[in-house]
Formats: structure tokens, C-alpha cells, sequence
């Protein structure tokens, strides 16, 4: 029996605007409503074993959200996909609109943190500001620049940091959702998250000025390893498919 459960979720609308500490809150109440058995941890407060993955900036929407839970009771675990389907819209049932469950599975045998597996994210941009012809033209200096410097800001200090090796793809998109909005674009982004991550907005600052960032919203987080890219759990978002296993399947 997994001793751990691997769970996607999306999250979209007003609830993007939910710090990345209230949603963990939120998941604790959800987990505690459907009365599944979560290990604790030890101390004067315990607190549920759940692990989440790469905060996503708060502001932003996303389809590929994870978490792992450890389970107090493997042997009460569900196993079969109508049970884990159960639970997942149990969960979904007891999350806030916007939080909802696309997957889940159990995870067998040593499985390293979500934070230390993923190795980069997909983003869809909405951007305003300047022609779809003029941001194809930046993105592509962007693409041929050796280095892009960023300010950042650590401990109190302010410092110059290159970008542009985080940087693993990069195109002007249709719109995810084939509309057209006037006087907007959509950018397409693969955003390595080691050695140092990038943020959307951060990217969207140095193609200029003139150029806004409307609409942030992960698509996908990939693990890559020895050459094979897979996402720490799959799923068809078309049809919200419950994926039977977490491991094993290269994209």
C-alpha cells in the first residue's frame, strides 16, 4: 500500500489572489473534512504531513498545482481508481471555488520533494501593451542575447542576475482560449527553476517597459532526468482524468 498520495489541482479565478500559507490552510481543513487519516508531524504542534510544491506567485492561476500527503494509515489508503476518483471529489467538494482536484495517485517507494524534482514550468502570459509583431521581434533579441540582467533583491541587497540561461522557451502563443482580445497577446514560456527561478513578471519586464503582464497561469511542471521529461503527475485537463499512477511515464 502507498504510504503517500500525489495530488494536482487547479487553481483559478478570485482564489489566485489567495496567498500560497492560506491555500495550505485551506488543503488542512479540506483534508480534515473528508476524514482521510494524514500523519502528523511530532512536537508540541503538530502539523499534518503535507508538502507542497513550487509556491506559485500569488496573483497567478494555474492547471498543474501539486502536494504530497503522508498517510497515518496506509492500509486505509484508497487504491483503486474509483476510490482515489471518490477522494478527489470529496477534496474538490470541500475546497473554496477555484480549487479543484484533476488528480490523484498513490506514490510507491522513494520519491524526492516536489521543490527538489522540478526542474522547470510551462507558463501562458497574457500581455498588453505593444503589437503581437513587436513582441515577436523582442522575444527574439531576448533568444539571441548571451545575457539579460535582472535586479534582484536578497537580504536586504540589491543585485544584477542573469536570466537568460533560466530562459528554455519562448514564443508569441495564440490565446489558450482561441478569443481574441484587443490590444493583447499571449507568450508561451519554459522557465527553468534551477539554479534560480524565474518569475513571469520578471521575464515580462525585460522584453520592456510598454509591455504588462494581465494574465499569468501555470500550464505544467516538468521533472527532467537523464534526457526524459515527465510531469510529477499526468493529466487530461480536457477531461479531468484520474491518472492511476504518479511514476514511471516520460513525456
Amino acid at each position: 500500500m502507498s504510504d503517500r498520495l500525489r495530488v494536482r489541482f487547479a487553481k483559478l479565478g478570485k482564489v489566485r489572489f489567495t496567498s500560497h500559507r492560506d491555500v495550505a490552510r485551506m488543503w488542512e481543513r479540506a483534508l480534515r473534512r473528508t476524514g482521510l487519516a494524514v500523519a502528523s508531524s511530532q512536537g508540541f504542534t503538530p502539523r499534518p504531513l503535507v508538502a507542497f510544491g513550487l509556491a506559485l506567485p500569488t496573483g497567478a492561476e494555474s492547471v498543474a498545482e501539486y502536494l504530497d500527503v503522508t498517510l497515518a494509515d496506509p492500509d486505509g489508503a484508497p487504491e483503486t481508481a474509483l476510490e482515489l476518483g471518490g477522494l478527489a471529489a470529496a477534496l474538490s467538494g470541500a475546497l473554496p471555488d477555484g480549487l479543484d482536484v484533476l488528480a490523484l495517485a498513490g506514490l510507491d517507494g522513494d520519491v524526492d520533494s516536489l521543490q527538489q524534482e522540478v526542474t522547470s514550468c510551462s507558463w501562458d502570459l497574457e500581455v498588453r501593451g505593444v503589437t503581437a509583431s513587436e513582441l515577436a521581434r523582442r522575444v527574439e533579441l531576448l533568444l539571441d542575447a548571451p545575457s539579460v540582467s535582472v535586479q534582484r533583491e536578497r537580504k536586504g541587497r540589491t543585485f544584477d542576475d542573469d536570466l537568460r540561461p533560466s530562459v528554455r522557451s519562448l514564443a508569441v502563443s495564440p490565446s489558450p482560449e482561441d478569443v481574441a482580445l484587443e490590444g493583447r497577446t499571449w507568450l508561451r514560456a519554459e522557465l527553468a527553476t534551477r539554479p534560480r527561478g524565474v518569475r513571469p513578471r520578471e521575464l515580462v519586464e525585460v522584453l520592456g517597459a510598454d509591455v504588462v503582464l494581465s494574465k499569468a497561469r501555470r500550464t505544467q511542471q516538468w521533472i527532467e532526468h537523464d534526457g526524459i521529461r515527465r510531469e510529477p503527475l499526468e493529466v487530461d485537463l480536457a477531461h479531468a482524468v484520474i491518472a492511476p499512477h504518479a511514476r514511471g511515464r516520460a513525456s
